[in-house]
């Protein structure tokens, strides 16, 4: 978690070392003490220069395997009746986009632990179909321009744009 070490010092040294940092994808969970905590990433991110591609939410709700009901476990406070909430609400605050969702799915971490993709293993799972649209979110947010990455930010909808 932030504020617990300094590897982000680390990697923004290194980076700068080796001809710098095209962006970064900022991931927090949905409790106030973590968004609070993911601020102060950004800001770190914004004075070392390095892009905030995008704001991910990990955590957001637990799916159970059976039914595949999603509760929410960790609650963030809304401010108010049909307010933006946790990283949504954060990527809002910095005017960068918010990319989604992950929730906790018991299927994930099996996955991982078997070494099998879980988008072949389980393709309609709500944590797959989320990190499917991460991924596609951060195709669309680059480009190689002369052997090197290049961001295309387009903030008009809130989204990362080709």
């Amino acid at each position: 978690p932030p504020g617990t070490s300094d590897e982000h010092l680390s990697l923004a040294s290194f980076f700068k070392q080796v001809g710098g940092c095209d962006g970064a994808i900022v991931v927090t969970t949905p409790q106030d003490v973590a968004i609070a905590d993911v601020r102060k990433e950004i800001a770190f991110c914004r004075k070392a220069g390095v892009p905030v591609l995008g704001v991910v939410e990990n955590m957001s709700g637990f799916v159970c395997p059976k039914c595949t009901k999603t509760t929410e476990i960790f609650k963030p406070k809304a401010r108010g009746p049909g307010t933006k909430k946790g990283g949504e609400k954060l990527a809002e605050d910095f005017g960068v986009p918010f990319w989604g969702r992950v929730p906790l799915d018991p299927r994930l971490m099996q996955s991982c632990e078997e070494g099998v993709a879980l988008s072949s293993q389980y393709p309609d799972s709500p944590a797959s179909k989320a990190l499917g649209s991460i991924a596609d979110l951060l195709v669309t947010s680059i480009r190689l321009e002369d052997g090197r990455l290049e961001v295309d930010m387009d903030m008009d909808d809130g989204a990362a744009c080709p």
